[in-house]
């Protein structure tokens, strides 16, 4: 019988080898990434039908992650790792694609059941973070139409910069020349209202674009 085909993305290498145990009886874990940047390229190349992949990665965090996924592979089944439950998270999580959500704490004992639920089609929510899912609409609140929104790329220049590299780092990274990082960095900038890197570095937090 064919094992279905499992990546694994979370910059906890015990936590990915852990998974990687508790999983591989049942599915073939075809690739691990530390990174959501590695994410991307390991999906692309390794085609998974099941990506695992932690919210608060470096370089792009899952939730942009999980977006750009959705866009090049529609087909692919994205679940969750996370140690926050809050009810708004579930709820971003699912809007970017997911169709599972799990607290780390409870991964290894869930996760199994979890793939088996996503590849039949279903969805599966850690029972803890369920209650306060059902509170929650998944659709983008009515409020976020008329909030200014970066673009995709925006979020990645955000996150870099929030991150600590430098505008040439970023500009290797994205492949952009850095005058290109610096429009995307002041176009922010104005649209967000911020007038400090300290304030830019404040939004990303509060936007779950990093991770403290």
């Amino acid at each position: 019988m064919r094992r279905p085909r499992i990546l694994l993305a979370d910059d906890h290498q015990m936590l990915v080898d852990a998974l990687k145990r508790v999983v591989e009886p049942r599915c073939e874990v075809v690739g691990t990434a530390s990174d959501g940047r590695a994410l991307l390229e390991a999906a692309a190349h390794l085609k998974p039908e099941v990506v695992v992949l932690d919210i608060a990665m470096p370089e792009l965090n899952g939730l942009d992650a999980a977006r750009h996924l959705k866009r090049t592979m529609p087909k692919v089944k994205l679940i969750f790792m996370t140690m926050n439950e809050e009810p708004d998270l579930v709820g971003e999580a699912f809007r970017a694609g997911a169709s599972a959500f799990l607290l780390k704490q409870a991964a290894a004992l869930e996760l199994t059941e979890a793939i088996e639920q996503v590849l039949k089609g279903g969805f599966y929510v850690t029972p803890s973070a369920a209650e306060g899912q059902a509170k929650i609409s998944l659709r983008d609140p009515k409020a976020r139409e008329h909030v200014a929104e970066p673009t995709p790329r925006q979020r990645e220049v955000i996150q870099l910069l929030a991150e600590g590299h430098s505008m040439k780092e970023i500009a290797s990274t994205l492949n952009i020349t850095k005058r290109t990082v610096a429009a995307h960095k002041y176009a922010v900038m104005e649209l967000l209202q911020l007038k400090t890197n300290a304030e830019l570095v404040q939004y990303a937090i509060k936007h779950r674009i990093i991770s403290i």
